[in-house]
């Protein structure tokens, strides 16, 4: 029974790839599409991006292998994983790398489809693996995973092997001298805190100092209640190590004004140490992620934009600014793409294709009910 329902979605997938590909050709190949492909399916960029890949080389460059999902043989993922290993190949030498590759697919699993592809794209253009590497290196990037409530995963893609292995080198020599008979964490737990300490600066194994927002109710920080808190760019995480942040050594508190009614940022408390930034720093307490539906890049790593051009009447107030990463901040610009800010916060992004999607963000704390009127004391 499961096998047959995984050669029925297999076939759906395919169905899937084709008008991924097709959206792809009308729009002649424009960057943008991987952003309507995230918003229509609910997918973050990164997959989008390799789905729409994978769908333009199984129309084009790879037809056995979208074959093999028409008959139920292959999944999705194992396609995109042919996509991947097979995408540094000429069009002419994909399709030798797809003939090779049709009878050794069925009922293996992602790793030994990944694998197999790896030795089937080297077979037949052997000279091109050192440009193939090369590729690869140029492709390095640093990207952030967030898990489960607390937690989340940093990791260097595809770096130079050498400086990866020498920079695990680094890490372990450091974490084992930290081990001594009075520390209580295990060696992993070491490697981790030493590598962060290493890229906030430190010399390892020590707490560097860096920022992040925070939103905590006051009765959750005085331990009144157990309200989850905010982090930007990762999520709610709990009451407990909310105030553990909050009451850090370089911990610097901020008090928010809210509306009462609708939870929204209305004005910032100015005692802190250091000066304010104005308006750039409210639009940033305010939003505290990238604006565009579905990005969750923090605020303090984002541009302040217009939400309506300057040149075609925008303004400089809290009213029509809003926060954008630097990737949707060029998406912005790219024709057939608007941008509209209602007064109430809410943004709406139009795509090319006419589909439209929503952004507001979230209040502070739940609206609360508007009080009732005083009642007037009764007449003498």
């Amino acid at each position: 029974m499961a096998q047959a329902v995984s050669a029925d979605i297999a076939r759906l997938e395919a169905v899937r790839f084709r008008a991924l590909a097709q959206l792809s050709r009308h729009r002649e190949g424009a960057r943008s599409v991987v952003q309507e492909v995230a918003f229509a399916l609910s997918l973050v960029d990164n997959h989008a991006g390799a789905m729409v890949a994978a769908a333009e080389a199984l129309t084009t460059r790879l037809p056995r292998t979208l074959g093999l999902m028409d008959q139920g043989k292959l999944s999705g993922f194992g396609a995109m994983k042919v996509a991947a290993a097979t995408a540094w190949l000429s069009d002419e030498d994909a399709l030798a790398a797809d003939a090779l590759l049709e009878d050794r697919l069925e009922d293996k699993n992602s790793e030994q489809i990944r694998k197999a592809a790896g030795h089937a794209a080297i077979t037949v253009d052997r000279e091109g693996a050192g440009r193939r590497t090369e590729r690869q290196r140029d492709g390095r990037r640093l990207t952030v995973r967030h898990g489960e409530t607390g937690v989340a995963s940093i990791e260097v893609e595809d770096g130079p092997v050498e400086k990866v292995a020498a920079a695990y080198v680094r890490i372990d020599r450091e974490a084992r001298a930290l081990k001594t008979g009075s520390e209580t964490r295990t060696l992993d737990q070491l490697r981790a805190d030493v590598a962060l300490d290493l890229l906030l600066g430190g010399q390892g194994g020590k707490t560097e100092r860096t920022e992040v927002f925070l939103y905590m109710d006051l009765f959750t920080y005085l331990g009144v209640n157990d309200e989850p808190a905010e982090l930007a760019g990762h999520g709610h995480v709990p009451a407990t190590l909310a105030r553990e942040i909050a009451t850090g050594a370089d911990t610097v508190l901020r008090r928010i004004i809210t509306d009462p009614l609708s939870g929204q940022v209305l004005d910032l408390g100015r005692n802190r140490y250091r000066p304010s930034a104005g308006q750039g720093e409210f639009v940033r307490v305010r939003d505290r992620e990238c604006r565009r539906p579905g990005c969750h890049r923090p605020a303090q790593a984002c541009d302040i934009d217009h939400s309506v051009p300057w040149e075609f009447g925008g303004h400089t107030n809290t009213d029509e600014l809003i926060d954008l990463c630097r990737r949707d901040h060029r998406l912005k610009d790219e024709p057939g793409w608007i941008y509209r800010l209602a007064s109430d916060g809410t943004l709406t992004v139009t795509t090319p294709t006419g589909q439209s999607y929503d952004s507001t963000p979230p209040p502070l704390h739940e609206p609360r009910p508007e009080a009732p009127p005083a009642e007037e004391p009764p007449p003498f």
